[in-house]
């Protein structure tokens, strides 16, 4: 059979056994069905970068993703199903359309409002952000359903911002969703006499205000699971301890784990 006797013989010996590069697989298999039981949220790609931390082991998201495909592995996290974007606004329409690269700050500032609940109390945030440097600049927050007091509070400040500097002429563009407040004419009448350009998203599509809406959750873990949110008795004193820390202390990947205000400051804006 053209076969040498060695070889041969050496593969007899083999017989039921698993080579180097099975027994890799299965070892890797048991260590990501281990980290998967303590954090069944997680996807292949944080088990294997689990693994990694834990063992040093050194492989490729590939093969994770083909070790917990055999094994039947997958993340408990509940999924969103994909929905069809809805209709742009009559009032104003999507100005943005994904170019979130902001050159400076005071380019292109989006809000939004995010629902908390500490103790039997819900809480609504309104959030005031800078897409530049993803800074905080400003929020407010009441247990008052429906009140409209806390977009007008982060309208006012941005227009302080906004004669705060230098440049009079360069225009701001302001990203909301398609929310009542935002879309009411009285908000729209607010900003009349300044150089803003309203923008909104489609109805129903988070996914036009990406940045915001990405971080409304990771905030909120942070402020339930690091600040304890769920049990204080002052919910404005501890955001407004938790925007101070966001702003200058935390640090963040996507501005090469700085802060916003000091990945602003390193850029040469004060």
């Amino acid at each position: 059979m053209g076969v040498n006797r060695s070889g041969y013989y050496k593969w007899r010996q083999r017989q039921g056994k698993m080579n180097r590069y099975e027994r890799n697989r299965a070892e890797l298999t048991e260590l990501l069905q281990a980290a998967h039981e303590k954090h069944p949220s997680h996807g292949y790609h944080r088990l294997a970068h689990d693994v990694f931390l834990e063992t040093g082991w050194v492989f490729s998201h590939n093969l994770a993703h083909k070790c917990c495909k055999a094994a039947g592995i997958h993340s408990k996290a509940r999924k969103c199903r994909c929905k069809r974007p809805g209709k742009e606004s009559v009032l104003f329409p999507n100005q943005v359309r994904g170019r979130w690269n902001a050159a400076a700050p005071l380019q292109l500032v989006v809000s939004d409002m995010t629902m908390l609940k500490a103790g039997n109390t819900y809480w609504e945030w309104t959030l005031l952000l800078d897409t530049f440097n993803n800074e905080i600049l400003a929020h407010c927050v009441t247990s008052q359903a429906g009140s409209n007091k806390p977009y007008y509070h982060c309208l006012d400040e941005l227009k302080k911002l906004m004669d705060k500097r230098e440049e009079q002429t360069s225009q701001v563009v302001f990203h909301t969703d398609q929310g009542a407040v935002y879309s009411s004419q009285a908000f729209c009448q607010a900003h009349h006499d300044y150089n803003i350009l309203r923008s909104m998203s489609r109805g129903g599509t988070p996914t036009d205000n990406p940045i915001i809406e990405a971080l409304n959750g990771w905030m909120k873990e942070e402020l339930y699971l690091d600040f304890d949110l769920a049990h204080t008795d002052d919910v404005p004193a501890l955001l407004e301890a938790y925007v101070d820390f966001f702003n200058n202390r935390r640090p963040a990947a996507a501005l090469g784990y700085r802060s916003p205000v000091q990945y602003k400051a390193e850029r040469g804006f004060c």
